[in-house]
């Protein structure tokens, strides 16, 4: 059993970030995964299961497969923690869209 871990402890591993970016594709089962990844299963698996555990990733088993995808809604700490930074960026391009506007009549 896995402590809490934070959504930033979660996505700080680069093979659970690329398993996060694959399942951003479509539904993948675990043996997809290890082909795509060019990793073990062992490995995979315990990716998958902190990633399960950590609410980001469901899993359903359809016959002899377990198939996972991104949650709905996945690591609240990182999202609560990048909405000011992309406020600040939009409000710079919203800025900038309209000093262009300016120029260009």
């Amino acid at each position: 059993m896995l402590l809490s871990m934070d959504g930033f402890t979660v996505i700080a591993e680069p093979t659970r970030r690329a398993i996060l970016d694959r399942l951003q594709v479509s539904e993948c089962d675990v043996g997809s995964l290890v082909q795509e990844l060019g990793i073990s299963q062992p490995l995979v698996s315990k990716h998958l299961r902190v990633l399960r555990e950590a609410g980001v990733v469901d899993v359903e088993v359809v016959g002899k497969r377990r198939v996972y995808r991104l949650s709905d809604e996945p690591l609240p700490d990182v999202l609560d923690w990048v909405k000011p930074f992309i406020r600040r960026w939009t409000e710079s391009f919203d800025t900038l869209a309209e000093a262009l506007d300016e120029d260009s009549q």
